[in-house]
């Protein structure tokens, strides 16, 4: 079965201190998780997508506008992967199976190529983590199940800043969408 581990938005400004929309401390503690996932997706020969929000400066048209303060702003330093695992994506960032996908919506899947990229490489089983559990890492989860993809989502490899819809969002995608809830 071919897989691919799925970063969905680990970024300065949802993961460091100083970060608009920060997860904080319970994201900034997924990264030693997250960079040996990672490094172990690519040294397996599977696929690694960097799922990556990014905004434009003043978007009136853009609906989060309405919702959330100015984040991953393209070419702020509030967008550039946070930590060890922007690192990783910097060590492997050449190889064919690492991907990074620019996303304007909450799920990874809406109006990206995403879904064409991982079918060429044959990929039926997604692996995701991130943040915000409950947001991005949701809306991603529902389209891949859509999709028809097999789903596994690590606990220990996800984060929110509302600890109700992390754990809401953890038994959803086991109760509804039959996620592997690891």
């Amino acid at each position: 079965m071919n897989r691919a581990l799925l970063v969905i938005d680990y970024t300065n400004d949802f993961v460091a201190d100083e970060g608009v929309l920060t997860c904080g401390k319970a994201a900034q503690a997924l990264d030693p998780f997250l960079t040996k996932l990672s490094r172990d997706f690519v040294e397996q020969g599977q696929t690694l997508v960097y799922g990556v929000d990014v905004h434009e400066q003043d978007d009136p048209y853009h609906p989060e506008t309405k919702l959330f303060p100015p984040h991953n702003i393209r070419g702020s330093e509030g967008r550039h992967l946070y930590g060890k695992t922007g690192e990783v994506y910097s060590a492997y960032a050449d190889r064919s199976s690492v991907l990074y996908i620019d996303k304007t919506r909450y799920s990874a899947f809406a109006g990206t190529n995403l879904d064409l990229k991982l079918r060429e490489r044959g990929v039926t089983d997604l692996h995701l983590t991130g943040v915000c559990t409950d947001i991005c890492v949701l809306h991603t989860a529902v389209d891949a199940y859509n999709l028809g993809y097999s789903l596994t989502i690590y606990k220990e490899g996800t984060a929110s800043f509302n600890e109700t819809g992390h754990a809401w969002a953890l038994a959803h995608f086991e109760t509804v969408l039959g996620a592997k809830v690891i």
